[in-house]
């Protein structure tokens, strides 16, 4: 299911992952694959946002701005989080897939 804020689309299991039969799970992880690949491009995207609103605020001088521009920069900072351990959950679903 795509997600707005990570700018990707996420798994999303009706059922427990072992309730899958093992070429769905593969089809699940090649998908998956596909997707996780764009992660470092969707991360380096956001960080170009982060730069810009850093430079903003490096400038702003309304407290009021500065306080939204911070506000803004966490929240990307948040996405990018996310978006790591969304990469590093590739890991986590392959063993799976082998057990």
């Amino acid at each position: 299911m795509y997600n707005k804020r990570l700018g990707i689309p996420i798994p999303e299991f009706k059922l427990e992952w072992e309730d899958y039969p093992f070429s769905v799970r593969e089809q699940i992880i090649d998908e998956w694959e596909q997707i996780r690949g764009r992660i470092p491009q969707r991360i380096i995207e956001i960080e170009a946002v982060i730069n810009l609103k850093q430079e903003q605020l490096n400038k702003e001088e309304h407290f009021p701005l500065a306080c939204q521009l911070n506000t803004e920069i966490a929240e990307c900072a948040s996405t990018i989080n996310d978006l790591h351990l969304w990469y590093r959950a590739n890991q986590e679903i392959h063993s799976r897939v082998h057990q």
